[in-house]
């Protein structure tokens, strides 16, 4: 199929229009008028060069705006996702050479054949001079890469890099051409995706984030795409993705490929195992360029015209699959009159159980866990928060208790009573208490100082043995290479984190946990809190709401020591939850 670029009378006034709403864009984000945004602009930007036009783009809409940010706001790092199905070589070119901007593309390459059709666009194009290390190609080499191989390629790539990198804005060149249907990229994810990858770039600096609109040839998925983006922008709960949580072989040779590229310019990859994959499992799978005689070409339309039709049906099924009515309350809490001006705006009191109430809940159902009336009554605002979370009442919640492990066995039964059949636990502390995980309806992650006295970890029940570094954050490590991987493998219904005694984590490290688990279980979360600590208290509850993204604090390498616990794990545990694989020889993924 041949496609033109036609110039038209109105064509430059147009692109001066586009570069002046990313701009304007830039400086609503930047002056705290909006926390975030999306500039919904044609034509596009990303081929286009210092001093040529290219691939429909006359002017780079996005280099312009990140370069605006640095002069007029002085702003030393700044971090360009480019998630279009080509390589945006334009941007590559203009900050190759430039370390206070990091470039990340993932494109359809399939070994050079695809447009751009660049040896540049590969893996080994790191950036050039003072650039090395900034730019990040992470090539394609097959068509129909899915959700699982876009979040797996934010998990093992581009979130560690981004959270070291530190940015302080991040703009998206946000082309819609890498979802289903899309006659140009052939790619099948599906515009879920797009919400989750949204919400994980909108933990990054401070929340600031521009989305500026790029490529995108199919109405329906590009509608649907743009929707997602704008709805997870708006603070809306983001959907449960879709589809099997198993990247596939070729996506994972990319990843590895990358990882090593890179591990020369990046501390987080100081210790990780890396090597070279030479012999790519696609390359005796090059197609053959079609023959490009007239009947071909008619009989290829026609098959378009069909596939599209057929897309268009799937979506208008999907999107009434995943969507969702909100809660009418986001997130709530419990507290006693007077307390209103310790929570964060936008949390909800709500009153507690009494202790009638109570009982009538819970009857004889708990007896083996809560033996006296004064325990059951003591988690009167554990349970009503929890309560209204699976009657869909409140989106997700926070609650204090004297006795956070006996919350989160509390809470985790009551919610498999309740009728939901997978419910996450993630134990920050000593868990005294340990449910029993093996009908799978539970995964329990206990993050603990010291190995606790049980039995050895299994695949409903994890143990991660971690100390934050004192000097600084390094649970991010942790976070994006083992738990959020596991925990999109699982995709949960329900997300509890319970925070006990002895507790390895600081605030900044639980914050963020709970700002990330926020994208599963349609941002079906709930936190209980044994330790009444106001500041980590708020700092979560502000992560729930979304409101503010709380400090991370300052990133620190993890130890080599550190690093092994976490590829130990993944060694284990990469066969059941299959996103963990970020290497050919971690195991076998789907073809």
């Amino acid at each position: 199929m041949m496609l033109f670029s036609f110039i038209r009378c109105s064509t430059y006034r147009c692109a001066r229009l586009a570069v002046g709403a990313a701009l304007q864009l830039v400086d609503a984000v930047m002056a705290g008028k909006v926390r975030n945004g999306m500039a919904l602009v044609r034509p596009p930007g990303h081929h286009s060069q210092r001093n040529a036009a290219n691939g429909f783009c006359l002017f780079n809409n996005v280099a312009i705006a990140a370069e605006y940010a640095k002069v007029k706001y002085g702003l030393q790092r700044i971090l360009i996702v480019d998630w279009d199905v080509h390589h945006g070589q334009g941007t590559q070119y203009i900050f190759e050479e430039d370390p206070s901007v990091l470039y990340f593309s993932w494109h359809r390459y399939e070994h050079q054949e695809f447009w751009p059709s660049l040896k540049e666009s590969d893996y080994d194009a790191v950036g050039l001079g003072k650039g090395k290390g900034f730019n990040i190609n992470l090539p394609w080499n097959k068509v129909g890469m899915g959700n699982s191989d876009y979040l797996a390629a934010f998990f093992h790539v581009l979130l560690p890099m981004a959270f070291e990198f530190d940015p302080e804005l991040v703009i998206v060149s946000s082309g819609y051409d890498s979802g289903i249907g899309d006659p140009e990229g052939q790619m099948n994810a599906t515009p879920d995706v797009f919400a989750h990858l949204t919400h994980f770039l909108m933990q990054l600096a401070n929340g600031k984030l521009c989305v500026i609109l790029e490529g995108g040839y199919h109405l329906k998925s590009l509608g649907e795409s743009v929707c997602m983006t704008v709805k997870t922008l708006l603070g809306d709960p983001v959907p449960q993705i879709t589809g099997e949580m198993a990247p596939c072989l070729s996506a994972v040779e990319s990843i590895q490929n990358v990882r090593a590229a890179h591990k020369p310019y990046w501390k987080w990859l100081a210790y990780e195992d890396t090597s070279f994959v030479q012999n790519l499992s696609t390359k005796s799978h090059l197609l053959k360029k079609p023959n490009s005689n007239p009947s071909t070409e008619d009989e290829s339309q026609i098959t378009n015209n069909n596939n599209t039709v057929k897309v268009e049906r799937f979506l208008e099924l999907h999107m009434k699959n995943i969507l969702f009515p909100v809660p009418p309350i986001k997130t709530a809490t419990t507290g006693s009159e007077g307390s209103e001006h310790l929570i964060p705006k936008h949390v909800q009191l709500v009153k507690e159980m009494d202790e009638t109430e109570i009982k009538a809940l819970f009857s004889g159902f708990y007896a083996d866990l809560v033996k006296e009336d004064k325990t059951l009554l003591s988690l009167g605002s554990t349970l009503v928060i929890l309560d209204k979370i699976l009657k869909k009442e409140v989106c997700n919640g926070i609650a204090a208790s004297p006795t956070a492990a006996l919350s989160a066995a509390v809470a985790l039964r009551h919610s498999v009573h309740f009728g939901f059949q997978r419910v996450l636990c993630v134990f920050v502390g000593d868990m005294q208490m340990i449910p029993n995980t093996e009908d799978g309806k539970m995964l329990v992650i206990n993050i603990c100082e010291k190995e606790q006295s049980r039995k050895t970890s299994c695949k409903h029940c994890i143990s991660l043995n971690w100390k934050e570094d004192a000097g600084g954050n390094d649970f991010f490590s942790a976070v994006l290479g083992f738990i959020l991987p596991v925990a999109y493998s699982y995709q949960p219904n329900l997300t509890v984190i319970a925070v006990g005694p002895n507790r390895s984590l600081g605030i900044s490290g639980i914050s963020l946990l709970v700002a990330l688990l926020r994208g599963l279980a349609e941002s079906r979360v709930f936190v209980v809190i044994e330790d009444t600590e106001i500041n980590l208290m708020q700092s979560v509850a502000k992560a729930l709401v979304g409101a503010s993204t709380p400090p991370f604090g300052i990133y620190v390498p993890p130890t080599q020591e550190k690093v092994n616990k976490i590829k130990a794990l993944r060694d284990q545990f990469q066969q059941e939850w299959k996103m963990l694989q970020c290497s050919v020889k971690d195991g076998t993924s789907r073809n």
